[in-house]
């Protein structure tokens, strides 16, 4: 009797880790995406709640900001660092052309002299069909949306990094 239960017990052993292998993959999947995508909506939000705050050059508050202030700050709303200056947070986060990008992402266009020096950031806050919405601080609207594709912002268009 004793050598039954031993057998069975060595029987049930690999369905025992089978069912706790797909418990954590489940387990460990679902949360960081949810996680994920509630980091950019907030980042996003944040951004959106600067809109109509007035361009300053330097400025970092609803009084006046400029555009890498507006992503300094929305993505410290969920404890991420960036560097303070467009051309420093270009280098973060992976490379994303232009047709791969996401809500949250970041974009970097050249506005002034140099074709690819980047000048210029802003946060993507939908991409539906193509159809490329992002924030940034205009220097003429202050904080508000626009389209990556219109002509003015696709002949500057420099690349997106993704953060997350």
């Amino acid at each position: 009797m004793h050598y039954k239960i031993a057998k069975l017990q060595h029987l049930k052993l690999p369905y025992i880790i089978i069912f706790w292998i797909i418990i954590i993959s489940f387990a460990s999947c679902s949360p960081s995406r949810k996680i994920r995508n509630a980091n950019i909506d907030q980042v996003v939000t944040t951004a959106q709640s600067f809109r109509g705050t007035p361009y300053r050059y330097g400025g970092t508050t609803r009084s006046g900001m400029d555009c890498s202030a507006l992503l300094f700050q929305s993505f410290s709303s969920i404890g991420v660092t960036l560097p303070r200056s467009s051309e420093a947070q270009s280098k973060i986060g992976r490379r994303v052309a232009l047709k791969g990008l996401q809500k949250g992402d970041m974009v970097f266009f050249a506005t002034g002299k140099r074709k690819r020096q980047v000048t210029h950031a802003g946060i993507v806050t939908s991409n539906h069909r193509g159809n490329i919405q992002f924030i940034h601080a205009s220097t003429s609207l202050g904080v508000t949306e626009d389209n990556v594709k219109s002509n003015y912002w696709s002949n500057r268009f420099v690349l997106g990094r993704r953060v997350f």
